[in-house]
């Protein structure tokens, strides 16, 4: 009898119980859906993440490294007014061997 008071306790999950229970994912709504079509950011409901002042000394480090050096993309073959995502500059890189694609 002990036991099924312990299970009692313990979260449930979906395998657990029939049909309607939800779980969800534990992220939250940030607004609502318009009838339009578009979606209305409530900015109370917003998460912020405050970032300490003092991080000069703190010994972990980000996952991405500070040395790493920013890629630049090469165009030098794009057409004036050409945008480098349009499908005939796709195109042209993937006859050349595919480089960068």
């Amino acid at each position: 009898m002990s036991r099924l008071r312990i299970l009692r306790k313990l979260p449930l999950t979906t395998k657990q119980v029939n049909k309607g229970y939800y779980k969800g994912t534990g992220s939250g709504s940030m607004g609502w859906h318009t009838k339009h079509g578009g979606y209305r950011i409530d900015w109370k409901k917003v998460r912020t993440y405050i970032v300490p002042t003092a991080l000069e000394g703190f010994k972990l480090t980000p996952f991405v490294t500070k040395k790493m050096k920013p890629l630049k993309g090469d165009f030098a073959m794009l057409k004036p007014g050409l945008s480098p995502m349009s499908g005939e500059y796709y195109l042209r890189r993937w006859e050349e061997g595919g480089s960068g694609v």
